[in-house]
């Protein structure tokens, strides 16, 4: 059972030369590159609260779990120890899980759910499921996740087939293009590394960090915008950018321009 613990047991082995800047730590930027999520996180906490209070206080449950990945990407990075593995993969699982159960829209349920509670528990059975099927084959867990990440994307198409505001195309293509970009660095870290090797650059995985980190906070927003336009309409949702609205960077986030005196009555 320590064996799981030890430093290497993990069959997984980033491009990244192992203890090539310390000693205890076996990939050093991959382990650096993780904290990017203990600094996004907390900053999208604050900027969707307002939102989450009106719509769901789980909505925070997705960047709380969000650091969980981050501590876990850590753990991972520094020792390469299976346990690390499992705790990295399943903690991405399961905040997918979260952001199926709070998002994902109601016209797509299967016909026999009948409302969004069922439907969070069916999620819930499957991702009990696959976290102890995850073990029967760990190297397969992070194409499986990937997996996953393309059928959100399908699902976003589908809801933005008919949208004409240029702010939300906007989001959603940068949404897009930070996980196609964040997607390349993984595949080309773990297929392509003999070609990295020669340019004497091997950081791709942690520049995925980065990357996919950035790509939440942009596809996540889409969705929880997309998500109150339905859900909470009177609350006249719009999209704004942390820290400043009119630059060409940021970070998205949701403000409620509706008030209580604008919600529907009988």
């Amino acid at each position: 059972m320590a064996g799981v613990f030890s430093y290497e047991s993990s069959e997984v082995d980033w491009c990244e030369d192992n203890y090539k800047h310390s000693e205890n730590v076996v990939e050093y930027f991959n382990t650096m590159s993780s904290f990017i999520f203990f600094v996004i996180s907390p900053i999208m906490l604050y900027l969707l609260h307002p939102y989450a209070k009106e719509r769901n206080l789980a909505v925070h449950l997705v960047w709380i779990m969000m650091v969980f990945v981050g501590i876990f990407s850590i753990y991972f990075h520094m020792t390469l120890s299976f346990m690390g593995q499992m705790l990295d993969e399943l903690s991405i699982l399961w905040v997918l899980a979260i952001g199926y159960s709070l998002w994902f829209p109601r016209k797509h349920f299967p016909s026999f759910v009948k409302d969004r509670t069922s439907f969070a528990r069916l999620v819930l059975i499957i991702t009990i499921i696959s976290t102890l099927s995850s073990f029967v084959k760990p190297t397969a867990n992070a194409y499986a996740l990937n997996c996953f990440a393309i059928h959100i994307l399908y699902s976003l198409f589908v809801e933005l087939k008919s949208c004409t505001d240029e702010r939300v195309l906007r989001l959603a293509w940068a949404s897009i293009g930070l996980w196609v970009l964040a997607i390349s660095c993984w595949i080309s870290d773990r297929f392509g590394c003999s070609f990295w090797q020669k340019l004497d650059f091997c950081y791709l995985h942690g520049i995925w960090h980065i990357l996919i980190v950035m790509a939440t906070a942009y596809a996540s927003t889409l969705i929880a915008y997309l998500d109150a336009s339905q859900e909470i309409p009177y609350s006249l949702p719009d999209l704004q950018y942390w820290p400043r609205n009119n630059w060409a960077i940021g970070l998205p986030y949701i403000v409620l321009k509706g008030t209580n005196t604008t919600r529907k009555t009988c």
